[in-house]
């Protein structure tokens, strides 16, 4: 197995030579790491707005067009895996440059797309730079930072990760309305050029390059083993339940995962170091990071879509809708971020998440007439202010402990598990919503939300749907409460000294 880097984390000395403030050489790596981001970001949510447009302009059907989505998270899934074997070989500068070419190369095609299948192809482009850019991004942020500034670094990542998924409506929205569903790939162009430049130009220039050999039979059996399990997870909302078409390729991907790990440790430079879960430290702080994605990514499932169905809103007025959750996130991210470098994360991220649970609980107790200012926003801020606090000191509790090449199969270690446990999180959420839907309605699981859409509809069953609808979304948050307050279990053994200090754990 591959040499397990030491806890950076586990005496002061390790903090010598570490600048701790934020200065202006900071600013710019972020800068370029943000810009890209921001692009890739932006892109998963307003392709969705779009995916009834395709289907006109195309003359396809909702089953095909979903391959724009999922063809893209499993070329994203497949990449992420050898993401850290090429920022070791070719350098994370050179390795980010090449991402954001790859995106925007992808971006053009897909936004000259003519036909259903030429986007799909261009889409896998996408996707394959798509899941080079964040772990990479943070990779380079992490090295840049330090142990003693990651926190608050990695806070200024978190604010594109956490508003893409709020303006991407509103923004998609007003494409698709206003001008033509191709700008939704052409507005990556200005973007991504702007990212490119910047990384060019600011980026610190890359370390000798090692020559670790490449795990190939590593890479043949993790990168499709990850992209099938996520792709028959991500298929429970579509099949209505665990169907073939659902347990075949989960189980087939969970086998190859499974199989990797068992020779990842009998090997010489995997393609994935397992030899970091070694680190107690580490360890936790993936446990909580797996459990929070889990809940986290459920919850931004359910939330759209109750005020799509239950406030029968349009998707660009369900976005302006879900601003307050950004706002409060604003809010709390830059200061979790520096409390997060001083006193540790495990003080910053309890916090966090019980706010998120005390915002959640508000929505398992709201009806089709209660107010939005008075109910519906404030609780919407309260879990934006927990999810400030929490969502990147969970991810940079893990990071900072790690130095040199450790940095990058760190970032690569905690992208897999976040889009994974986050695919799991979105399936339970919405098979759980799909479920309710159709016992209220008394229908088969995969019909369910269509049945209810059409009792919506209806002028006049929709008093007699909205309640039905309306109470089987409360039950969905008190499911999406319960995977929150789960979360508080290992978040409780996250450390709580700074990246510095001497804890319990630490070895």
């Amino acid at each position: 197995m591959a040499a397990t880097q030491p806890d950076v984390g586990s005496s002061p000395a390790s903090e010598a030579g570490h600048p701790t403030k934020i200065d202006r050489a900071l600013l710019k790596v972020a800068a370029a790491v943000i810009a890209g981001s921001i692009m890739a970001i932006l892109d998963t949510t307003v392709v969705t707005i779009a995916l009834q447009t395709l289907i006109v302009e195309f003359k396809t059907s909702f089953d095909t067009i979903q391959w724009v989505t999922t063809a893209y998270m499993l070329a994203l899934a497949t990449v992420i895996p050898v993401t850290g074997w090429a920022a070791e070989r070719f350098g994370t500068k050179r390795l980010y440059a090449f991402a954001l070419i790859l995106f925007l190369a992808g971006s053009v095609l897909a936004g000259l797309a003519w036909n259903v299948g030429s986007m799909i192809v261009f889409r896998v482009l996408q996707g394959l730079g798509g899941g080079i850019l964040t772990p990479a991004g943070m990779t380079i942020l992490t090295k840049a930072a330090g142990p003693g500034r990651v926190g608050r670094v990695m806070s200024l990542l978190g604010v594109p990760m956490l508003l893409g998924p709020l303006a991407g409506p509103i923004l998609g929205g007003w494409l698709v309305d206003s001008v033509s569903w191709r700008w939704i790939f052409y507005l990556n162009v200005p973007i991504g050029l702007v990212a490119l430049l910047l990384t060019l130009r600011y980026l610190p220039r890359d370390a000798e390059p090692t020559r670790r050999a490449f795990d190939v039979l590593g890479m043949l059996m993790l990168s499709p083993g990850v992209a099938l399990l996520l792709y028959g997870i991500s298929n429970i909302p579509r099949a209505g339940g665990v169907t073939a078409g659902v347990w075949i390729p989960a189980l087939l991907g969970l086998a190859l995962v499974a199989g990797f790990t068992v020779r990842a440790a009998r090997v010489e430079n995997p393609l994935l170091d397992l030899g970091l879960f070694r680190n107690k430290r580490f360890t936790i702080a993936i446990s909580t990071l797996s459990v929070f994605s889990v809940s986290f990514f459920g919850v931004m499932i359910v939330l759209p879509t109750y005020f799509l169905m239950v406030r029968g809103l349009t998707a660009l007025e369900a976005g302006v809708q879900l601003l307050p959750l950004g706002l409060g996130a604003v809010v709390t991210m830059p200061l979790a971020g520096k409390l997060a470098d001083r006193i540790g994360p495990g003080k910053v991220v309890v916090p966090g998440l019980v706010l998120i649970a005390s915002g959640l609980a508000v929505f398992t107790r709201v009806g089709p007439g209660s107010g939005y200012w008075t109910v519906l926003a404030p609780g919407l801020f309260v879990v934006g202010l927990g999810v400030g606090g929490t969502m990147m000191p969970v991810i940079s509790s893990a990071l900072q402990l790690l130095e040199g090449p450790a940095v990058a199969r760190g970032s690569t270690t905690a992208n897999i598990i976040q889009q994974a446990f986050g695919a799991i999180g979105s399936a339970v959420v919405s098979i759980v919503l799909a479920a309710g839907l159709a016992d209220q309605f008394d229908v088969p699981v995969s019909q369910g939300q269509l049945v209810a859409t059409e009792a919506l509809a209806d002028p006049l069953r929709r008093g007699a749907a909205l309640e039905l609808v309306s109470d089987t979304y409360t039950t969905t948050f008190t499911c999406s409460l319960a995977l929150m307050v789960v979360c508080l279990v290992p978040a409780f053994f996250l450390f709580r000294q700074p990246p510095g200090a001497r804890g319990p754990g630490g070895h």
